[in-house]
């Protein structure tokens, strides 16, 4: 690796976060990147993969070891669990299985990143304070991503790199078979609707329709991870990452109706994980009528994730000004990025 080269290990590299993130990397072209999974990829360039059980320590220890030029970590992985209490012992084993494999051997490892969510403010339990800032107080355990940034805090005290945790809203772009990938749920439904001739409906509970949201870009997400990573001022911190606009799903609906030639009908509370469960053969039936990519129904949406982000019938957005003041400005118009994914679907062939 030459002098002006970094090395990144993208943990979770199959998912939106770090699919976006290594792709970002690749532009930039002074990046060598590894790729971490379960399932692998395919090398490309400078760009390598590694099929790995992080949940296995000695799995991670052995196929990391040769890892001993890595200058950044990026941590985006995430293991679903039916429980609160369950989703903590997988998801900070991981990060402790990786941190403890690369960084006793990588001499010249500069940052680790970690990437959280509003979770940490107690998002997913019902109203919290908004908006939130990184200053705010942590709620009562259990919470896996305050675990983990225990962990990282603990681990780099006396080191010479640093730690930053990143906050994203709920993060928009392509990633198939990903268990937060709500641009593809609102996709597959609508396209659904569409094929059963039916209006586009909200489906989620009252009051969700008019709650002020926002999104997190994975394009914008991926630049401010690299800022964030890059700028030594930035280090051992955490940073709200957000698009930097807020809407109401009863304004943003309508236009994504408009986007898929459907009308909309009054709002309806429907569990997507209900209604849809018995979908696969109309959607078999549409890949077949319009070409579409052959992907298995269980891969193209995540109805439960839907079912979360529509439930939110109280307001959900966090303060992104401390990265605007540590000189990260981009930022990103929401419906425009709503429409730009959708295009992009349609360009893949994953909906007609």
């Amino acid at each position: 690796m030459t002098q002006d080269m970094k090395k990144a290990v993208i943990v979770g590299a199959n998912g939106i976060i770090g699919g976006n993130l290594i792709a970002y990397l690749k532009e930039l072209g002074d990046w060598e990147i590894v790729g971490l999974s379960r399932r692998g990829g395919i090398a490309d360039g400078r760009l390598s993969h590694i099929a790995v059980d992080l949940l296995d320590a000695a799995d991670a220890k052995a196929k990391l070891a040769h890892l001993t030029d890595v200058s950044h970590i990026f941590y985006a992985a995430y293991q679903d669990r039916p429980t609160w209490a369950e989703l903590v012992p997988p998801n900070l084993a991981m990060l402790i299985n990786v941190v403890n494999a690369i960084e006793p051997i990588a001499s010249g490892l500069r940052h680790i990143s970690l990437m959280q969510g509003y979770k940490v403010y107690g998002a997913h339990l019902g109203p919290f304070k908004t908006p939130a800032r990184e200053s705010d107080a942590n709620h009562m355990p259990p919470e896996f991503n305050i675990d983990q940034q225990d962990f990282l805090e603990a681990a780099q005290k006396g080191k010479r790199w640093t730690w930053s945790a990143l906050r994203p809203s709920v993060v928009i772009g392509y990633a198939l078979g990903n268990p937060m990938n709500l641009a593809s749920v609102i996709a597959i439904y609508a396209s659904m609707s569409k094929e059963l001739g039916i209006p586009l409906r909200f489906p989620g509970k009252p009051g969700a329709y008019d709650s002020l949201l926002e999104m997190t870009d994975a394009g914008l997400l991926a630049r401010a991870t690299v800022f964030i990573a890059t700028n030594p001022a930035s280090g051992n911190q955490a940073y709200n990452i957000n698009n930097g606009d807020l809407f109401r799903w009863s304004e943003m609906w309508p236009k994504i109706a408009r986007f898929f030639d459907l009308e909309v009908a009054p709002p309806l509370p429907m569990s997507l994980n209900v209604v849809m469960a018995d979908k696969e053969p109309l959607w078999d039936m549409m890949v077949r009528k319009h070409g579409l990519a052959d992907i298995p129904y269980k891969d193209v949406s995540s109805w439960g994730f839907g079912d979360a982000v529509f439930g939110w019938n109280y307001d959900f957005f966090a303060d992104g000004s401390k990265l605007r003041r540590a000189g990260f400005h981009d930022h990103i118009d929401t419906e425009e990025m709503f429409l730009n994914v959708f295009r992009d679907l349609r360009a893949r062939k994953i909906i007609p």
